[in-house]
This record gives C-alpha cells, structure tokens and sequence, in this order.
C-alpha cells in the first residue's frame, strides 16, 4: 500500500507533509504534490499533517483516480524534501470543487 496525493492538493500545495515524510517520497509540481508509490513506506504521517486533507491511502475510493497520476509526475517531477511556501491563496483554494481541470502537468521548483 502508498499513499496518494489527490485534487484537493491543486493550487493548495502547503507542503506540511514534505517536511514529516522519512523517506522523501514527495515530488513537486507547478500547482500539487505527488508522491512516488514505489518510495513510499505505507508510514502515514503525511496523511494527518495535510491542512487540505488531500493525502489518502491508495486503499481508499477517494484516492484510486489519481493513483496513476501520483505515479506518472513523481517521475518527471522534481524531488521535494523540504517544506517551502505554499501560494499565497492557498487557503481560498481548499475544499474547492472542480479544481482537477486546473491541474498544470509542468514540473515545479524543489
């Protein structure tokens, strides 16, 4: 089992849980986290840590559609293993719905 990054991450990014994670398994994108599958420890620490409560275990119906997304960008992306500063309107973001049509595949800066 993994733990998967899912839509409510997109234009949130707070990255709390980059900075929990044992293993460095988070990988960063131009507006969301992901986390590589084959990395991750199954430890769980991320998931609490996550304000958007965005991070879930691949064993949940929530999590399944972006399973194969977690694994295709955390190859592409660059690797983030510490906290930086999520955007500015984080917070107006989270808990928006709809918010998958503004997921940008471009890689974003560790």
């Amino acid at each position: 089992m993994t733990y998967v990054v899912t839509e409510n991450c997109i234009r949130c990014k707070y990255m709390d849980c980059v900075e929990v994670c044992p293993v460095d398994c988070f990988y960063v994108g131009a507006n969301m986290l992901v986390i590589h599958p084959d990395e991750c420890i199954d430890c769980g620490v991320c998931e609490p840590e996550c304000p958007a409560e965005a991070i879930f275990p691949d064993s949940d119906d929530r999590a399944t559609e972006w399973a194969e997304l977690n694994r295709t960008y955390s190859t592409q992306w660059p690797n983030m293993s510490r906290k930086g500063e999520p955007p500015a309107d984080a917070k107006e973001w989270d808990g928006k719905p709809g918010k998958k049509e503004l997921f940008d595949p471009a890689p974003g800066e560790a």
